[in-house]
């Protein structure tokens, strides 16, 4: 069967070279090998995250360590920034691990601003908060560095940051931005299978952790903190993952950080580019749309053009692209294509003659 490939918002097209890493042979995750595959990696992903603090490797999604957060970090009452399906999720997953949770909800589109949450943590209730930077759903990334700064005048609230759909495609300097907890799956922006997160927590975070009785074992951030100081991982780690990682960590620096980030909003231009060209509107409100995928309207707003996203869809791969046909509530008014990982111009330029082959006819 003909490979078709991916430009959905996750999981992206991997590398045959990723691949090749990620099938490296095997060795014990509590040997001598490991630690130094680990060790290897520390410095790479501090200088990714720009951090001075360790960062964990979790062998599980990005929602094992959202949820994680919520056990080590919440005891008093969490605030929710909701802005689609997603951040949306995190204010059931808080009420389901037994805390008191409160949603601060946006309209589907629209970023959280830093102003609502000041209101809400104003009241003294919340001892966090949490917040994804990339909303996959609606295609919208929230202001993050004007929101962190709400840190400093509530040094005592943790700030959790799902960053699953930007990291690597964007600056996210952790220890400059304050921030308590920035986590990330494998399977967006750093073009990785799915299957394994990464994460920093600052100090106050793992002070916070150590106060709380019930935040379990398996996502435990003293274990995390405990074992990678020893480059050890707290449960067996996918080793398969670990190879892919550094490989990937490699490719990274190869290229260059500023490069890369200048990448993303090459390609992401690309896509938005093509949706006015063919007169669609994009459903983010305008300047907070995402650099990794664009969420194109497609009658979810006003004016602007509107087809048949499934025809759309099927004559994309017919070509061979898979694209997205929109997420929850508004699936079909919406559609979505990834630009993130390791997508250049030159990969997006046949998707991009793909779309404008299907347009002529829909």
């Amino acid at each position: 069967m003909a490979h078709v490939k991916l430009h959905i918002p996750g999981p992206v097209e991997v590398s045959e070279k990723t691949f090749k890493a990620f099938c490296s042979p095997m060795i014990g995750h509590r040997g001598q090998g490991f630690k130094d595959l680990y060790a290897k990696m520390q410095p790479q992903l501090q200088m990714l995250l720009a951090t001075k603090q360790l960062v964990y490797l979790s062998t599980s999604s990005a929602w094992g360590v959202m949820e994680g957060a919520v056990r080590n970090l919440v005891q008093k009452k969490v605030l929710n920034c909701m802005c689609g399906a997603f951040s949306d999720k995190w204010f059931d997953v808080s009420k389901k691990c037994g805390k008191s949770a409160e949603a601060l909800q946006v309209e589907w589109g629209s970023a959280i601003r830093a102003a609502a949450i000041d209101r809400k943590l104003a009241t003294g209730e919340f001892d966090a908060i949490t917040l994804i930077h990339n909303e996959t759903s609606t295609g919208v990334m929230s202001p993050l560095a004007e929101i962190a700064a709400l840190k400093k005048k509530y040094p005592d609230v943790m700030f959790i940051v799902d960053a699953v759909s930007s990291m690597t495609a964007v600056p996210l300097k952790f220890d400059e931005l304050g921030i308590d907890v920035l986590l990330a799956g494998t399977q967006k922006a750093f073009a990785l299978p799915p299957g394994t997160a990464v994460f920093a927590a600052s100090p106050a975070a793992l002070a916070k952790a150590a106060t709380a009785k019930d935040r379990g074992y398996y996502f435990d951030f003293l274990e995390f903190q405990k074992n990678a100081e020893l480059s050890m991982t707290p449960s067996t780690p996918s080793i398969g993952h670990c190879y892919a990682l550094a490989s990937k960590l490699d490719d990274f620096f190869a290229e260059g950080l500023e490069n890369r980030y200048a990448r993303h909003l090459q390609t992401n231009k690309m896509v938005h580019d093509w949706a006015a060209k063919h007169g669609f509107n994009l459903f983010p409100e305008k300047g907070c749309e995402s650099v990794t995928l664009t969420c194109v309207s497609n009658g979810a707003r006003p004016g602007g053009r509107s087809v048949d996203v499934a025809k759309l869809q099927k004559l994309v791969k017919d070509q061979g692209f898979l694209i997205d046909g929109g997420y929850g509530k508004i699936k079909g008014t919406t559609f979505r294509i990834s630009n993130m990982g390791d997508e250049t111009v030159a990969s997006m330029t046949p998707l991009i003659a793909a779309l404008d082959e299907a347009m002529k006819q829909l």
